[in-house]
């Protein structure tokens, strides 16, 4: 029943801010012990990992990607969003949203996805 959808432009120019949307149904994103998370897949590489907000609302980032990136949500909408500034042509991917569920210590593991949408960076 829970369902995940990215949503916004599939081409950003160099230098701008990547902005995308995940919208969540059959759960609220402010439910107890749930994770909501950011991957991406540039063409033809492995999964990367970018940042989540939990369900009390914080933020945690990759290490690699945190100067440039801000991950927010609506809970009016039951949406989160993701934004990634500077892009460059390397930044080109499939984006998804995912959810997680932490018990104790311990990761349930990414069980629902979005399909993921492609954006582009090119000018």
């Amino acid at each position: 029943q829970v369902q995940l959808q990215e949503s916004g432009p599939g081409l950003v120019k160099p230098s701008q801010t990547l902005s995308l949307t995940c919208t969540v149904s059959g759960a609220s994103i402010t439910t107890n012990s749930y994770y909501w998370n950011w991957i991406r897949q540039p063409p033809g590489k492995g999964l990367e990992w970018m940042g989540a907000i939990g369900y009390g609302g914080g933020t945690y980032y990759s290490p690699s990607l945190k100067s440039r990136t801000s991950i927010s949500r609506d809970t009016s909408k039951n949406q989160f969003t993701l934004q990634l500034s500077s892009v460059t042509p390397e930044d080109t991917a499939v984006y998804y949203c995912a959810r997680d569920l932490l018990y104790g210590s311990s990761w349930y593991g990414m069980d629902n996805w979005g399909k993921g949408t492609l954006v582009t960076v090119s000018s």
